[in-house]
C-alpha cells in the first residue's frame, strides 16, 4: 500500500516550513513549522523533498550546484555554494572560508555560512539508504520545471514574483487555495517560505512518480556515499 502523502520542507527562522500533501487529492495539503526534520521523517511520507544540500564535497565542487544555476538563469543568486564538508565542522566564518579556499579553491558568502546549523541537522540524519525517501530540492528549480523550464523573471519576495509562484503551483496540480495552515509570526516564517515548501512538496511528487527531472541526471556520490543530486 503506498503511503499516505509527500512531504516539501524549506527551512525557517522557528525551524522547517514541513508541508504535508496527501496523494488523495481530495484532502487538502497541510502546513506546519516543525523544529528539527526527525519529524518529517517519523511522518509515514513515501517522498520527502527538501530545500537544503545533501552531500558535501572533498575537492570539487558539486556539479548539480553549476547545473542549478544555469537551469534557472535570473534566479542562480538563490543557489548557494555548499561548502566541503571539512569547513561545514568548522566554528567561525572566517576559518570555514579559510578551510574552503584551501580544499575547493574559492571562499563562500555569510548567507551560505547562516545555514550551517541546518546543513549539519541533515547531514547528521541522513545515509544512503535514506536517500530513498529524504531527496533534496531547490524551490526555484521546481517554479522554472512549473514554468515550461523557463526562468522566472521576479525574484519570490516581489509582488509580481509572488503572484506568479501561487498561479505555478496551481496551473501544476498544488491545491494551494486549500492549504491548511495557522497564522504565524513573521518572525517565524514567511510567506515565501510557505510557498516554498509548497514547491518542494510538488517535487517530492514527481520523484514518488518518476516523472521528476534530476540534475545531474548521472549523480555525484560524496565520501559518506551520499547521492549530491537536486532533483524537480
Amino acid at each position: 500500500m503506498p503511503e499516505s502523502m509527500v512531504i516539501g520542507l524549506d527551512g525557517c527562522k522557528a525551524g522547517w516550513v514541513m508541508v504535508c500533501w496527501p496523494h488523495d487529492t481530495g484532502k487538502a495539503p497541510r502546513a506546519a513549522i516543525i523544529p528539527t526534520i526527525h519529524t518529517a521523517v517519523n511522518a509515514g511520507a513515501s517522498c520527502i523533498g527538501v530545500d537544503m544540500p545533501i552531500g558535501f564535497p572533498c575537492d570539487t565542487a558539486r556539479a548539480c550546484e553549476t547545473l542549478a544555476r544555469k537551469y534557472i538563469g535570473p534566479r542562480r543568486s538563490s543557489v548557494f555554494p555548499v561548502p566541503c564538508r571539512d569547513a561545514l565542522m568548522a566554528d567561525d566564518y572566517t576559518g570555514a572560508c579559510e578551510i574552503n579556499a584551501r580544499v575547493l579553491g574559492k571562499k563562500f558568502p555569510k548567507q551560505t555560512f547562516m545555514l550551517f546549523e541546518k546543513m549539519r541537522e541533515i547531514d547528521a540524519l541522513i545515509t544512503p539508504g535514506l536517500q530513498s525517501l529524504v531527496h533534496e530540492v531547490h524551490p526555484e528549480v521546481s517554479f522554472c520545471t512549473m514554468n515550461n523550464q523557463t526562468p522566472l523573471r521576479h525574484a519570490k519576495k516581489t509582488t509580481e514574483g509572488a503572484r506568479l509562484r501561487r498561479t505555478l503551483l496551481m496551473a501544476n496540480g498544488f491545491p494551494l487555495d486549500r492549504l491548511r495552515h495557522p497564522q504565524w509570526k513573521k518572525s517565524q516564517a514567511g510567506d515565501d517560505d510557505i510557498l516554498d515548501a509548497c514547491a518542494c512538496a510538488w517535487s517530492a511528487r514527481r520523484i514518488a512518480s518518476g516523472t521528476h527531472i534530476s540534475l545531474p541526471a548521472t549523480p555525484q556520490f560524496d565520501a559518506r556515499g551520499l547521492r549530491m543530486q537536486i532533483s524537480a
